[in-house]
């Protein structure tokens, strides 16, 4: 039973059981009606998987499905209810509201007390419920009244509500390999549902198609019919790899600034960074940049970076990466990219050092369990007449007094006497370093 928005009433998941219709997408034509036709997902569904086990045994409590667009998760709930005993009700959060959601439910218990028969209520995207949408689920699922299946593109650790998230199941869909969207190609131009063996492909072109479409079958689906129509308005019978190109003459992008793709790879980008390889950075930076991502942002990721994981290995590093900052407000993109790219290349390359980032923690670690210290008496401002007084400054030893600018004196609190929490590393700039404060030290190994 499927309950749109309208409430219109269906024995049947769409497109699963009773089967899409023939002037239907390619992509609604194909979608797969069992668990044994599902493409890739082997970690969520495969043999032996506890989701498939809960599946095959009609068990199933409330499930989050989060992936990618085009990997299965709308599929995945007409497979599930086609395979149960379950009534089935789907709302899109995009055009339902709470109203469609308490009709739902008033459903499903009318349904339970009359039948005993249970309902499944397939979300898609949602995501797209607010918080008083997605807390009007929270007691009929706690009580078992409907098993939801969420669908959605976003992390639902920040989308979804944490009590909600709670009483359900999460299940990840990780985005298609080639191998398994070659797969549905090739199938989708051989069966009934799909080209019907009416036309030929050629593997040039199915690559093409996979390359382009970024691990999502629906994409991939939709790029093969808009070939297909190229080729029969064209009165011919095959599709090559031209058609190919000129039906994607653009990439696929998969990014949304605001949700977990912008997270995943602004991550790749700053461990690129730290892990010295210039070229992954450069991609992950171009990736961003092309995908729309805020410049602004990438930059400020540029100067914390130079800090925390270049520091005095590098000093210069974070002066190029305020410069790249500057010039990108003074300058703007697209040309401003280059000042980008030249920064994150120079941070990638520049010797390692988080020492900077771990002398704050450390210092910060020390506050946090003893509290704030009192200042030594002899480093106290003695610059106003009472402080002399109060012995203020009393037994200081200013350093310029004394050859190469220094003396030994104590600077931190009387119970830190000895502490140690800047430890420079032996890379770049920060070995000198090292081996100047062993020499001040009187470390044993100073040069």
């Amino acid at each position: 039973m499927t309950l749109g928005v309208t409430g219109s009433l269906f024995d049947e998941a769409p497109g699963q059981a009773a089967g899409a219709a023939a002037d239907a997408p390619l992509a609604a034509r194909m979608r797969p009606r069992t668990l044994d036709e599902l493409v890739g997902q082997e970690a969520v569904v495969g043999p032996g998987s506890p989701l498939r086990a809960l599946i095959d045994d009609d068990r199933l409590s409330s499930v989050i499905l989060w992936g990618p667009a085009g990997t299965g998760k709308t599929s995945l709930a007409g497979i599930i209810a086609a395979a149960s005993s379950a009534a089935y009700v789907e709302l899109s959060a995009v055009s339902a509201g709470v109203a469609d959601v308490r009709r739902a439910i008033a459903g499903a218990e009318e349904l339970k007390r009359g039948t005993g028969r249970r309902t499944l209520l397939f979300i898609d995207e949602i995501h797209r419920f607010n918080k008083n949408q997605q807390d009007s689920l929270l007691k009929a699922v706690e009580s078992g009244v409907i098993t939801m299946i969420g669908a959605t593109t976003e992390n639902p650790f920040f989308e979804v509500n944490s009590p909600l998230l709670s009483r359900s199941l999460l299940f990840r869909l990780e985005a298609l390999g080639p191998d398994d969207v070659t797969t549905l190609l090739r199938r989708a131009v051989a069966d009934p549902r799909g080209l019907d063996a009416q036309l030929e492909v050629e593997a040039d072109a199915l690559a093409h198609i996979v390359d382009r479409a970024g691990g999502d079958a629906r994409f991939a689906l939709n790029a093969l019919e808009m070939c297909a129509s190229i080729v029969v308005n064209a009165g011919r019978a095959e599709v090559t790899v031209e058609d190919a190109q000129a039906a994607l003459r653009q990439p696929v992008l998969r990014y949304d600034k605001a949700g977990d793709v912008h997270y995943d790879v602004i991550s790749a980008f700053i461990k690129s960074m730290r892990g010295s390889d210039p070229d992954a950075a450069v991609f992950w930076l171009a990736q961003m940049l092309e995908s729309g991502e805020d410049p602004e942002f990438i930059a400020r990721r540029m100067v914390i970076f130079a800090s925390e994981d270049i520091g005095n290995a590098d000093a210069q590093a974070l002066v190029v990466a305020v410069a790249a900052f500057d010039a990108l407000r003074v300058v703007g993109l697209p040309e401003a990219s280059l000042n980008l790219s030249q920064a994150a290349l120079y941070l990638a390359v520049a010797p390692k050092s988080n020492a900077s980032m771990m002398a704050l923690s450390r210092a910060r670690e020390e506050l946090n369990r003893h509290g704030a210290q009192a200042v030594p008496g002899h480093l106290r401002d003695a610059h106003y007449p009472a402080a002399r007084r109060l012995a203020h400054g009393d037994g200081y030893q200013y350093p310029h007094d004394f050859d190469g600018g220094w003396v030994a004196q104590q600077y931190l609190p009387d119970r830190l006497r000895g502490a140690r929490f800047y430890e420079p590393v032996d890379r770049g700039r920060e070995k000198a370093i090292r081996e100047r404060l062993q020499q001040l030290r009187g470390e044993p190994g100073a040069r």
